[in-house]
């Protein structure tokens, strides 16, 4: 089943059903969508090798990741894969399997291979070298998550997100604001961590209030981080033993720099004994998922449509468009059950 029968079927000329496969810029949504609908019940499997040779692409994207068991990768890798499937392109993983894995597979060989047209990377910083083997390769490329030297880069304000939860609690009355951050040793764009605790220091001292430095705590933007972050905050399991007056140098609340962290901070405050929010306030930062089930107060962002952007700017560049600018990725307060006013 070929082209000419797409053509037969929807009464459109060859070079129109070729370009609507492409999901070409110059094609209606509803040509595009008619002529992918025909394409399925014929059967008809485009053959990426022969649209190789006869463009001399690829029709794939690589998509670069840290690791793949992060809820932000994963979320703004669907949004990736959904936009190449929407425009006929495949896309290709690599997966650098964290700060042990090889970069130099990715880096020197696989993408010199020109297996792909272009690129996506999630949260990475290159080195001197990594940037020198991409840039040889002349793909168009972007970075998903905080900011890359060199490269254009789609994601939140960093610092802003954390100014809003920071404007959040000052409204609730807190002055004692705790904060878990932190590197993510599983290979986060180094940036974004330092951005959110910088956003979060100067917005409490903009409101006047200092923060102590025993209160700016490491909690590997993992779960687990927070708990361990948590139960230095609260006394740890010997708060529910003595009861919550046990820690009179409590912070009221505690802004974490990812959700994930958050809800380890939330189970910590449980085995301490405290109250949320009566005791302690807890907000987070992204919007996952499993925040929602809780009642997380967050400041939410769409990794999935962050995903959708990123493909979208790239697949432009291929079709020989050029490099716009792009602006910050929206981000908004959602309010939940873990943010109350501040006690006393």
């Amino acid at each position: 089943m070929g082209i000419q029968e797409i053509a037969t079927v929807t009464g459109l000329s060859k070079s129109t059903v070729s370009r609507a496969l492409r999901g070409m810029a110059n094609v209606a949504e509803t040509t595009i969508d008619e002529v992918r609908r025909v394409a399925d019940e014929l059967g008809y499997v485009p053959s990426s090798a022969a649209a190789g040779l006869a463009t001399g692409r690829q029709r794939a994207v690589g998509v670069v990741v840290p690791v793949i068991d992060r809820w932000f990768y994963v979320k703004a890798l669907g949004g990736v894969d959904a936009e190449l499937r929407r425009a006929g392109y495949d896309l290709v993983l690599y997966n650098l399997g964290g700060p042990g894995g090889d970069r130099d597979r990715a880096f020197r060989r696989s993408m010199l291979r020109h297996r792909v047209d272009g690129l996506v990377l999630l949260s990475l910083v290159l080195d001197a070298t990594e940037r020198t083997e991409l840039e040889l390769t002349r793909h168009p490329m972007i970075v998903i998550g905080g900011p890359a030297p060199g490269l254009r880069n789609i994601g939140v304000d960093d610092r802003a997100v954390t100014r809003i939860a920071v404007d959040h609690l000052c409204g609730l009355g807190h002055r004692r604001v705790a904060y878990v951050g932190g590197q993510d040793e599983a290979g986060m764009n180094v940036a974004v961590p330092h951005l959110r605790r910088d956003g979060f220091v100067d917005a409490m001292r903009a409101a006047g209030h200092a923060v102590p430095d025993r209160w700016l705590l490491d909690g590997r933007f993992s779960f687990a981080g927070g708990v361990v972050a948590g139960d230095a905050l609260f006394g740890g399991r010997a708060g529910a033993q003595t009861g919550a007056g046990a820690v009179p140098d409590r912070p009221t609340a505690v802004l974490c720099a990812s959700d994930e962290m958050a809800l380890g901070v939330l189970l910590a405050a449980r085995r301490a004994g405290l109250s949320v929010p009566g005791d302690v306030s807890v907000i987070g930062i992204d919007g996952h998922e499993y925040g929602a089930t809780v009642g997380l107060t967050t400041v939410a962002q769409d990794p999935e449509a962050q995903g959708r952007a990123a493909a979208r700017a790239v697949l432009a560049e291929v079709d020989g468009g050029t490099a716009g600018a792009i602006a910050a990725a929206p981000a908004h307060l959602v309010v939940r059950a873990t943010t109350g006013l501040a006690p006393g």
